[in-house]
């Protein structure tokens, strides 16, 4: 399920151990580096703590999908803080972050690593650097441009769209619960409204105008 989810992003292990002449290393030059990058994340994620990180690991050995991750929540708070924005917003670890708050309540510098995590897949979404086809920031996309339009969410639209973004053929496979969803009231086919959607898309827009006064 996990690897149909991130397909191709996904880290695979190495069937054979390669030939020195193999390996290829990247090497990451300072000139390439954002060193604004570390300061723009800890404001918008009311991280200042963010930078008296000790790397002592707590939190990769505390978070329970760390083993699906191809960099730990410990290299991501290192990554972050040294400036490696295009590595670490291209990364699948930020979008498995399950928001248990496990290494946030562990951290022995109370540094808020999951506020951390938000703050990058909103970088990421609004960079439109996320991999393709990826469910969690369409779905994400997809919530917020529905509430935005008609003032709440439902819940039919917002799964079509997001089964037509990312597997169309998941739909079909999931037609029997829409169905029975459908047929015991939980499922309206009635695309309902807001009267004031006007005042919702005005605390949508002072929310992020908020955000980007924040995060300079």
């Amino acid at each position: 399920m996990l690897k149909r989810m991130i397909g191709d992003d996904f880290p695979r292990p190495a069937t054979r151990i390669p030939r020195p002449g193999a390996i290829r290393r990247h090497i990451a030059y300072e000139s390439e580096l954002d060193p604004t990058f570390g300061e723009q994340i800890a404001r918008k994620a009311y991280g200042e703590k963010l930078f008296s990180c000790i790397q002592c690991g707590t939190c990769s050995g505390t978070c329970p999908v760390s083993p699906y991750m191809d960099y730990t929540p410990r290299k991501i708070i290192a990554m972050v803080r040294e400036g490696f924005r295009e590595e670490v917003l291209h990364c699948v670890t930020i979008w498995l972050c399950a928001s248990c708050y496990a290494c946030t309540v562990d951290c022995p510098r109370e540094i808020k690593i999951t506020d951390v995590m938000y703050a990058l897949k909103q970088e990421a979404i609004a960079r439109e650097v996320y991999p393709r086809r990826f469910a969690i920031p369409v779905l994400a996309r997809e919530f917020f441009r529905g509430v935005k339009h008609v003032g709440r969410s439902n819940e039919l639209p917002l799964m079509l769209r997001f089964f037509l973004k990312t597997n169309p053929l998941q739909m079909l496979q999931n037609a029997p619960v829409a169905w029975r969803l459908w047929r015991t009231g939980r499922l309206s086919l009635k695309q309902e409204r807001t009267r004031q959607r006007d005042t919702v898309r005005m605390l949508l827009s002072a929310a992020k105008a908020a955000d980007k006064e924040r995060a300079q």
